[in-house]
């Protein structure tokens, strides 16, 4: 299915994938280049089924990732996705496919304090479009329901961001985040016009994070967006604990997702130290009707079952089921999909 994908759009494929290795190609002239210099090509590709109220949905996707050091301060990154879906409809099987860039970044480290970030990036509004939005990371092989609260329309700004550390001591340190996106229109690099932050306070004795989030739409209506969230993965464990708020003008919701990997049966790489059982609760809130922000139209509770199994060679199967209440009707909600993530240089470094 991809190979035939790939047939029908290979102009426009070619097309992203220069901008990708437009780095690379730079860093052929110089062979001599550190092993920390060199670039790396990762990512992940993976085939699902989600299946809402029994009908069945397929979906094979891939996620390339380039990171490309330009010398010690500066770091060209980009992901990308290639998905195909095969619905059901009245007449058997709906084909759509997108391809497309998640982003693409220049990074400049100046230090431990301050990294600026300019290109198409993806917005650092709570945590899970950052950190567990690709697919060989997140637990889950859909996003929680309010995954969307804060990210406009796209989940993407183009413009500029400002990271780094704000304090960083033994017991404690205090990052942030801060952000500006223009307006775009371009189908590949589309973004409204906002602005905002993120800060976080980590402890590392209690392997303990809370931080708060906030953004500000400036397109069209302009609406305030606030956020918090708490991970916590205790000391010595396999326990992890993640947690969201968010909350809009028109909707606002929470999530929280525990999973503990069985290693202590046996070590990691035994049979059942390679399950890994979990568990996502979540519910949305309506405050009025006249915008969905991609939520439901009404107040929503949905509990997530699920039960991953990590195999060798970084491949893992994701199973759950949901069950999803609402005034609108309840279902029941299944998926199932198998993930293998690559990592490797472009080339041996020196």
């Amino acid at each position: 299915m991809l190979l035939h994908y790939f047939s029908c759009h290979r102009a426009r494929f070619l097309r992203i994938l220069s901008l990708i290795v437009a780095g690379l190609v730079a860093q052929v002239s110089t062979p001599r280049a550190n092993a920390q210099d060199t670039p790396l090509l990762s990512g992940g590709v993976g085939f699902f089924t989600n299946t809402p109220g029994g009908n069945t949905t397929y979906y094979p996707i891939l996620e390339p990732l380039a990171a490309v050091p330009l010398g010690q301060h500066l770091l060209v990154e980009s992901r990308a996705a290639l998905l195909e879906t095969y619905s059901p409809s009245q007449s058997g099987y709906d084909h759509s496919h997108f391809i497309g860039l998640s982003y693409l970044q220049g990074d400049y480290v100046g230090s431990s304090h301050l990294t600026v970030v300019a290109g198409s990036y993806l917005l650092p509004f709570g945590t899970y479009n950052e950190r567990l939005s690709p697919i060989w990371i997140g637990n889950f092989e859909d996003g929680p329901l309010i995954q969307s609260l804060g990210l406009l329309s796209t989940g993407i700004g183009l413009g500029g961001e400002l990271r780094g550390n704000a304090i960083a001591r033994r017991k404690y340190s205090i990052d942030y985040t801060t952000w500006f996106s223009a307006r775009s229109g371009n189908s590949q690099f589309n973004a409204e016009r906002s602005f905002g932050g993120r800060s976080s306070l980590y402890l590392p004795d209690q392997r303990l994070e809370a931080g708060l989030s906030y953004d500000r739409s400036l397109q069209d209506t302009q609406e305030n967006f606030y956020g918090a969230h708490v991970w916590w993965e205790p000391k010595d464990t396999n326990f992890r604990l993640r947690s969201e708020f968010a909350r809009g003008h028109h909707a606002q919701g929470y999530w929280i997702e525990a999973d503990y990997r069985a290693s202590a049966f046996g070590g990691p790489d035994s049979f059942l130290g390679r399950f890994e059982p979990l568990f996502r609760m979540q519910q949305t809130f309506r405050r009025d009707t006249i915008v969905s922000d991609g939520l439901p139209l009404v107040n929503t509770q949905r509990a997530d079952l699920g039960l991953d199994y990590n195999l060798p060679h970084n491949t893992r199967i994701l199973t759950s089921y949901s069950r999803q209440f609402s005034s609108s009707g309840n279902e029941n909600i299944w998926e199932t999909g198998i993930v293998y993530r690559f990592l490797f240089p472009a080339w041996r470094g020196k």
